[in-house]
């Protein structure tokens, strides 16, 4: 332990762990949690865009539902898995795949890992910005997002199990809601019906909404560990697995098939969505006091998801640092500044965002698809089927020791994974030739994920570095920990393969 640790088995008010593994004597709460709180997460207006772009790119809505359930429940497996990893290691998602790229080699997508966090942190901040002006009746530009960024910072500063309570409040806010708005939806727009099934099935289309379904989860798999960490390292991996897979893709489909229905309403009807997601969900809730209501539900599920950002892109930078300067530990003062630096960039990045924001906005999410399915498939492939879960923890701090300071073959597949995809893209700025002759349907996350993981199973056998057993700090048990595995070692162990 560090002079800055708390005592054994204590709560204190702002989380003291940052990228160390979790003691067990630390370890709380249970696997429902995860539901809560990746069920919140996805109960929020962004997920709702993100489920109008299917129609909005011109897939019917019943064909867009349809496809964005598939990839929901497509990349939510891979998510899920990501998830189950937590209660074992006790660590951060990213800290954790260095064992597959090395201490050095794992900096690469970390790097993109902070690009999308704070992508994704900025794109929520706009509209959460927009509900807050709503709220306190202010016109000046950027004062909603100056205040949005407050919040955000402060419940990411105080850490873990604030953010899991305020997942918790999301998902009783949002179910409750979204089940008033689409209620609204329902009574107010007369022949809803008649706009489903009104055209007919088109590949390309049902492609990009099974695309924009995978893309949400898969975006997760980089910190959704990061809030499953903290359970007991007996809680059941299936059980984890389980709550969060239905928690994320249950509270993610919910709010896309309702934004794929009010992307089609304005279609028909000019009723504005496109124009002003936010003020649109105000007056579909009846204006008045109810759209108070309404702009709250909507700044309180943006604040959950937008907090998971910034404390993922707080726990990246520190790992991406931390990977040169070989700490383990960082101060809470240290962690504060992280945090506020990181909200600061994101802020200033909704100031100043494009106001072609459904566009970018799908631009971007296939974009990360590019660059995090490779490493998704390499993560899990290397867990699950190589190191069949087991992982030499110290060594995941040590440049010289058993992980190194690059796996080229890691980093070879995750290239040609990443490479693999381009002759696939449907982007603005290209589209790949064999897009152009599927008429434009992107497939390139399915390409990624198949010739990387059909690339590394082999490659990553042939050369494995995984422990014949697990490998704990020193300290991590309690010589009177119930139930502890046979195969659990410790740092005294050979760490060297």
């Amino acid at each position: 332990m560090t002079p800055n640790d708390p005592p054994a088995g204590a709560a204190t008010l702002i989380e003291r762990r940052t990228i160390e593994v979790v003691p067990e004597s630390e370890r709380h709460g249970t696997p429902f949690n995860q539901f809560t709180l990746w069920f919140g997460a996805n109960m929020q207006i962004t997920a709702v865009v993100n489920g109008a772009l299917a129609t909005v790119f011109g897939a019917d809505p019943l064909w867009g539902i349809t496809g964005l359930l598939v990839g929901n429940l497509l990349g939510g497996i891979v998510m899920a898995l990501h998830s189950a990893q937590g209660p074992r290691l006790g660590l951060p998602q990213m800290i954790s795949s260095r064992a597959q790229f090395g201490v050095f080699g794992a900096v690469l997508p970390l790097v993109l890992v902070i690009v999308m966090y704070l992508g994704f942190a900025a794109t929520g901040t706009v509209l959460a910005g927009q509900a807050v002006d709503e709220i306190v009746h202010t016109d000046m530009q950027g004062v909603g997002i100056a205040v949005f960024g407050v919040l955000t910072a402060a419940v990411a500063v105080l850490g873990y199990r604030h953010i899991h309570a305020l997942g918790r409040a999301a998902t009783v806010l949002g179910g409750i809601g979204f089940t008033y708005l689409a209620v609204r939806l329902v009574t107010t727009t007369p022949h809803l019906s008649s706009l489903l099934g009104a055209k007919p099935f088109d590949g390309a289309t049902f492609l990009l909404a099974i695309s924009l379904g995978a893309g949400w989860q898969l975006t997760y798999g980089p910190y959704v560990a990061d809030y499953s960490r903290y359970l007991p390292r007996l809680t059941s991996p299936r059980t984890t697995f389980h709550c969060t897979l239905w928690g994320s893709v249950i509270g993610s489909q919910w709010s896309m098939a309702f934004g794929a229905l009010v992307a089609a309403v304005p279609a028909a009807s000019g009723a504005g969505f496109l124009d002003n997601q936010v003020g649109f969900l105000g007056r579909l809730g009846g204006g008045g006091t109810v759209a108070m209501l309404v702009y709250l539900v909507v700044v309180v599920g943006k604040l959950t998801v937008n907090t998971l950002n910034a404390y993922g892109g707080f726990m990246s930078i520190v790992t991406t640092v931390s990977a040169f300067t070989r700490e383990r530990h960082v101060s809470p003062r240290a962690r504060s500044l992280y945090i506020i630096g990181f909200i600061a960039a994101s802020v200033l990045i909704a100031d100043v965002a494009s106001s072609n924001f459904l566009s970018d906005f799908k631009n971007f999410v296939l974009t990360l698809l590019m660059v995090f399915t490779p490493w998704s498939a390499i993560n899990l492939i290397d867990y699950y089927l190589v190191s069949r879960e087991k992982v030499d923890i110290p060594a995941l701090y040590r440049p010289a020791d058993r992980y190194g300071r690059w796996n080229a073959v890691a980093l070879g597949c995750y290239t040609v994974g990443v490479v693999a995809q381009i002759p696939f893209l449907d982007q603005t700025l290209y589209t790949g030739p064999i897009t152009k002759a599927l008429g434009g349907a992107d497939v390139s996350w399915i390409v990624g994920l198949v010739v990387t993981a059909g690339l590394y199973l082999p490659l990553g056998r042939s050369r494995s570095r995984a422990p014949e057993q697990m490998i704990y700090p020193e300290g991590f048990l309690e010589p009177s920990t119930p139930g502890a595995p046979a195969e659990v070692g410790h740092a005294g162990s050979t760490s060297r393969p």
